[in-house]
């Protein structure tokens, strides 16, 4: 069975930081990619950072320099580093894998920006 919880969300004021964390259930972290989205209301979910099985990252233009992603192979969770965070980083953060083609999601954690 596929499951991905995360956890870390809250409320920050801006410049602030916040580390979110997402636990897989082992049978599908090994040797899969990993990858944060966040969806903001009204707005479509959208790419943040991805990492491979091997650990080579990729981050949406926004969050460059800001948010760093990484892995914990033996814990089976993934991280979202995110520093000098802005109004405009507020939503709902999700965590994603694909097993076999189909993409498992995570119920998504909040992040609000606001002073």
């Amino acid at each position: 069975q596929v499951q991905l919880v995360e956890s870390g969300g809250g409320l920050v004021q801006p410049g602030g930081s916040l580390r979110l964390s997402c636990a897989a259930s082992g049978s599908i972290f090994s040797g899969r990619a990993m990858t944060w989205y966040r969806q903001a209301p009204g707005k479509q979910r959208e790419l943040v950072a991805h990492i491979s099985e091997i650990g080579i990252t990729v981050y949406a233009d926004s969050v460059k320099g800001r948010f760093t992603i990484s892995r914990d192979n033996a814990r089976n969770t993934v991280y979202l580093q995110m520093n000098s965070l802005k109004p405009e980083d507020t939503a709902v953060y999700f965590c994603n894998v694909v097993v076999t083609g189909t993409g498992y999601w995570g119920q998504g954690t909040q992040v609000t920006v606001s002073s």
